[in-house]
């Protein structure tokens, strides 16, 4: 009972490291996930504001960016990869005696790239139908689930707006963004046919989008085309040196790699405090062997007498000590993976347990084991055998 009660602190100490590791990784992991969802090295560039009666609205509420711009990106700067030019709008969808209120996106071939956007059943749009402006769609699968139920919508007939629609494919599955927005509640149409029969054009620029997303060679590569865009619209948009710009250029990926920094710093500060109940089960075990050492006093000077020499005496207790703690390691380790689908279940968080979490944690028990089990055997095996023997 003694044994057991001892190893309770290092099976508390190494379940508690793996389950908050566990922790610490799936958001890491979640993170990571949301961003590639995004794209990989994504620059977005947005209209910028504009001063209407001396009120300044926000970005994105003017129109000057257009889809000669986009060309422009693609065409000049070396450091960009891709480039796909977006509008945005809303709409009611009709398909049978189903409808559903979604967000209806027009974009350009590119779009699919630059968004790591996959297809799960069908064919995606080819320039043929940008450039003629055909009434096809892509559904996401929110939009699947709440029209079609299990039913393929491949080649079946929806209405946006009371406009026809053709369904040429669905998109797989992207989950929610960073900022809570359920990407699969989208249908994606030709970026012509959104502003030709949806969405309409603006008078004061036919050729206007919202978005301008970009893909950079590399994530090296990105501040460079982060600063060759903005030089470029500069220059294309014929600002002076004075003038701020009309335009905004953001690193998506780059503020949510600093939230991925802040969540490993998160991990490594919870497994840190974790790692303390370690320590606590370590000086337990002192304490139990220094007991021990007492109450077997003469078992020990006996063996002495008997011809044990010190380093007999110190292998025994130490492989004493270093059994309890690697048996409250493995058992630790038991309890960390349970203990880690239980956080998983009923918080609701993503946890992932890594090998290399558990193999630290057993490690360094045994550590724990050894470094505190080292004084009491070192004290039992400098007993003098004489007054061990005396001992009462």
């Amino acid at each position: 009972m003694r044994s057991a009660l001892t190893m309770l602190g290092m099976v508390v100490g190494v379940g508690a490291v793996i389950a908050m590791v566990a922790v610490g990784q799936g958001a890491t992991e979640r993170v990571q996930s949301q961003i590639e969802s995004l794209g990989s090295n994504l620059i977005v560039v947005q209209p910028g504001w504009n001063n209407t009666g001396g009120v300044r609205n926000g970005f994105g509420n003017s129109v000057t960016l257009t889809r000669d711009d986009a060309d422009a990106i693609a065409a000049q700067l070396p450091a960009v990869a891709h480039v796909a030019a977006s509008v945005r709008g809303n709409a009611q969808i009709v398909y049978g005696g189903n409808n559903w209120f979604t967000r209806i996106e027009g974009v350009t071939r590119d779009y699919f790239t630059v968004r790591n956007y996959d297809l799960n059943r069908g064919v995606a749009f080819v320039d043929a139908d940008d450039q003629q402006a055909r009434k096809v769609a892509l559904l996401g699968q929110t939009v699947v689930d709440q029209l079609f139920g299990g039913a393929d919508p491949v080649g079946m007939m929806i209405r946006i707006n009371n406009v026809p629609f053709t369904v040429v494919g669905t998109l797989k599955p992207k989950g929610q963004s960073p900022s809570g927005e359920d990407q699969d509640d989208t249908i994606l149409v030709p970026l012509t046919t959104a502003k030709r029969k949806l969405l309409g054009r603006s008078w004061a620029n036919a050729q206007s989008v919202r978005n301008v997303y970009v893909q950079a060679l590399s994530a090296e590569a990105t501040p460079l085309a982060e600063q060759q865009i903005g030089d470029l619209l500069r220059e294309r948009h014929k600002l002076r040196p004075e003038q701020a710009n009309d335009f905004q250029v953001r690193n998506l990926t780059s503020g949510f790699e600093a939230q991925q920094e802040s969540t490993a710093v998160m991990s490594l500060l919870l497994a840190s405090i974790a790692s303390v109940s370690l320590f606590v089960g370590g000086v337990g075990i002192m304490n139990i062997m220094l007991v021990s050492v007492t109450e077997r006093t003469k078992e020990i000077g006996l063996r002495q007498a008997v011809g044990a020499k010190t380093r007999h005496i110190l292998s025994q207790f130490l492989v004493e000590a270093m059994t309890l703690s690697v048996l409250g390691g493995l058992l630790g380790i038991g309890l960390g993976i349970v203990a880690s689908r239980v956080i998983s279940r009923v918080a609701g968080w993503q946890t992932l347990v890594s090998l290399s979490a558990i193999v630290g944690a057993f490690l360094f028990s045994a550590f724990v084991g050894i470094f505190f089990g080292y004084y009491p055997a070192r004290k039992a095996a400098n007993l003098d055998p004489i007054d061990a023997l005396r001992y009462e």
